[in-house]
């Protein structure tokens, strides 16, 4: 396997790990219309977690790449509340939030390249 994969699984597998230590954080980004925020944020951590560690595996790549790309398209309802919630304006940079949009495409595309 290639070193920026193991990075990139590494980078999910923490990111789920996250969910479980800073639940709170999490569950404050959330848009109000989320039901079930503290269950949403555990099995979104599950998920990045699962996911992550799936990139490591040959047998389960393939599901692991579209499951990231398919996560990362639901998790743009997140960017997108925090850009245009006035709960979040001033807690965080309106650039860097603008910038993770953008991001989600590269990271997206990024995951497409193991197929």
């Amino acid at each position: 396997m290639i070193w920026h994969l193991y990075i990139m699984a590494a980078m999910y597998i923490i990111a789920g790990v996250m969910h479980f230590i800073k639940p709170r954080v999490y569950g404050a980004i959330m848009p109000p219309y989320i039901p079930f925020k503290k269950a949403m944020v555990f099995w979104s951590g599950v998920a990045e977690v699962v996911l992550g560690v799936g990139l490591l595996f040959d047998t389960t790549r393939v599901f692991a790449v579209w499951g990231i790309i398919l996560m990362l398209l639901i998790f743009f309802t997140v960017h997108i509340d925090m850009i245009t919630n006035e709960k979040h304006k001033g807690k965080f940079p309106a650039w860097l939030l603008w910038l993770r949009l953008p991001l989600q495409f590269l990271l997206m595309y990024w995951a497409y390249q193991y197929l």
